[in-house]
């Protein structure tokens, strides 16, 4: 790793750190998981279950609508600043300055999620004033949603080094979306068994990334244990697209006029 990428990191994640919306996406994360427990109490026998479900999902949601609409203006906004122009004029290649900017982000989510984390632990031990062995699938189950983080962090950064923030938002949403019904596209060209249908769902399937298999809050929240094969499975899946998106990035900024 570049000795250059470090400090654009930490800088990245200084300036995400002032942006007051984030603060108020965390809040309000918190009061979902708070709003959890009244529901929870409402439901009785299953506590627990309702706390998790609805917390996890809080975290999941805001921490992608902070991962898009922060990582659709990484490099729009350096360059509508004009900021962008002075760092390159430093002894810092475009590649390096794009991987700093993706840590920074992703930095940034890592320590919001955390104390969202700290909310959904401080609301399951109000209710149950303890914790059980199986809360440990809790873990994994957030540790799959940094990761789905990591693969909307590197979208929104690839699209937002050739087009506009508004594009770039619908096109990561709509890849985020179709990434996550990804296995019904599949069924469905199955299904139709028309040659045509079948190879374009296919393609989709096998292009998009496949956002579904990040999703382990059903898991978590009835407290069964999440395979092994799992966890390193979405951990190489999201690393080598997470790097692929990363090249394709960098390639095109690489070229890009910026005069």
């Amino acid at each position: 790793m570049s000795a250059t990428v470090g400090p654009v990191a930490i800088n990245t994640f200084r300036e995400a750190v002032r942006d007051r919306v984030l603060y108020n996406l965390v809040l309000f994360a918190l009061l979902m998981i708070g709003a959890a427990i009244l529901v929870g109490e409402i439901s009785i026998g299953i506590e627990r279950l309702v706390i998790i479900n609805l917390g996890l999902t809080a975290i999941s949601v805001f921490g992608l609508v902070m991962a898009i609409f922060i990582g659709v203006g990484l490099v729009y906004k350096e360059i509508e600043k004009r900021t962008l122009y002075s760092l390159l004029a430093k002894p810092i290649r475009r590649w390096e300055f794009l991987v700093g900017k993706y840590a920074g982000l992703l930095l940034t989510l890592a320590v919001n999620t955390a104390f969202m984390t700290l909310g959904l632990a401080a609301a399951l031990f109000y209710v149950g004033w303890r914790f059980e062995r199986s809360d440990t699938s809790i873990l994994v189950a957030i540790y799959f949603i940094l990761l789905e983080f990591a693969l909307v962090t590197a979208l929104a950064l690839f699209f937002s080094c050739f087009t506009t923030p508004m594009l770039s938002t619908l096109y990561t949403l709509g890849i985020y979306i179709t990434g996550v019904f990804a296995d019904d596209i599949r069924a469905v060209g199955d299904f139709t068994r028309n040659p045509a249908v079948l190879g374009v769902t296919r393609a989709i399937y096998y292009v998009v990334p496949n956002f579904h298999n990040f999703n382990a809050i059903s898991m978590a929240a009835h407290g069964n244990a999440i395979p092994f094969t799992l966890f390193w499975q979405n951990t190489l899946y999201a690393a080598l697209y997470v790097a692929v998106l990363l090249l394709a990035a960098s390639a095109v900024f690489s070229r890009r006029n910026l005069k």
